[in-house]
């Protein structure tokens, strides 16, 4: 099975532990020592709102190249019809397809991709 075969949400999962990671180590960089205020912090960037604006702003500059586009595009368009309570069904699927195309290019091993994914969000968002 190729990569690109995989289900978006699967990606999306492993996405999730990934992007969440990279937020969590630039919140302690941040010498936040409080872990309440860690959690408060890390809503800025891990709630499905603030992942699909990201999501948004990274395309509004053409950021992604044409297969990453494609896996973004399958998760945005995948049916489903679950989605938490703080957010609509758009929201969600957004917020879906940044987590699958982070899911994807960790199976791709393409860990540079990923960190200039995670520093355009993580720039110092205050």
């Amino acid at each position: 099975m190729s990569i690109l075969e995989i289900n978006v949400l699967v990606l999306a999962y492993l996405g999730d532990t990934i992007y969440e990671n990279y937020v969590r180590k630039f919140l302690i960089n941040k010498n936040i020592a409080n872990v309440n205020f860690l959690q408060k912090e890390s809503i800025k960037y891990v709630s499905a709102i603030n992942q699909a604006k990201f999501l948004k702003e990274l395309m509004d500059v053409d950021f992604f190249t044409e297969e990453e586009n494609n896996v973004i595009k399958r998760a945005r368009n995948y049916k489903s019809n679950s989605h938490p309570k703080n957010c609509d069904i758009i929201t969600y699927k957004y917020a879906t397809a940044l987590e699958a195309v982070i899911g994807y290019l960790d199976l791709m091993e393409n860990k540079t991709r990923i960190e200039e994914i995670m520093s355009f969000i993580l720039n110092d968002k205050d």
